[in-house]
């Protein structure tokens, strides 16, 4: 099994192997209490890609009680339509503020975006397709961790359902559930928007958050 070495306060070390010249060797004795002292750690990767599933929930949920709380609070002093310009001002610097935080990149994509920076890229798209596949059949979609750059990268996905009620206010029926001033607003901001029609329990789209596989085995 491929194994993850992390190595802590190893700087000091590099300059003690210097000092004893090119010609002499540390003793296996020293040696051990080198490896001892750096705390080398052991990280396998079934330990590693659990732990980024967890991290990954951590920080999914951590954005999306963010944007509900700010967003109920928009429509509660604004109205639909005022929220619609709350979340063309404000919801990518809601994430990407926790995504600093975590320095990780966090996204929200969608096949039927209503902000063209929540498009999918090609891997994106294939793994919105694959959770949209698995709502149409009936399917409990979980969590999902992939692989990019080399491995270097662990991005992990979660599928975002149309729970209904506050969300079909802009994301619904234009004829019957998104009020007439609202759908204006929504007209005026996102004149490409793909985002209405939707119905209670379909897929939205999906938390997209890139870790850094460095980032990852630092915060375990």
């Amino acid at each position: 099994m491929k194994k993850i070495y992390r190595l802590i306060m190893l700087i000091p070390y590099v300059s003690l192997f210097f000092a004893c010249g090119s010609e002499k060797t540390v003793d296996r004795e020293t040696f051990k209490e080198i490896q001892k002292s750096t705390e080398i750690k052991k990280v396998n990767e079934a330990e590693l890609l659990e732990f980024t599933m967890k991290w990954g929930d951590q920080i999914s949920g951590e954005a999306q009680k963010s944007l509900v709380e700010t967003l109920q609070k928009a429509i509660s002093e604004k109205g639909t339509s005022g929220a619609v310009e709350f979340c063309h001002a404000e919801a990518l610097p809601i994430t990407q503020e926790v995504a600093d935080k975590h320095q990780v990149a966090v996204k929200r994509v969608s096949l039927k975006n209503r902000n063209p920076a929540n498009a999918p890229n090609e891997m994106e798209t294939n793994l919105l397709e694959a959770y949209a596949y698995n709502v149409e059949q009936g399917l409990e979609n979980q969590p999902n961790i992939q692989k990019v750059d080399n491995g270097e990268v662990l991005l992990y996905t979660k599928a975002i359902v149309i729970p209904g009620g506050i969300c079909l206010q802009c994301h619904g029926d234009p004829n019957a559930e998104i009020e007439a001033a609202t759908l204006a607003k929504i007209n005026e901001k996102y004149p490409q928007d793909k985002a209405t029609g939707y119905k209670a329990g379909e897929l939205r789209g999906m938390w997209s958050i890139s870790i850094p596989r460095k980032e990852a085995i630092k915060n375990m």
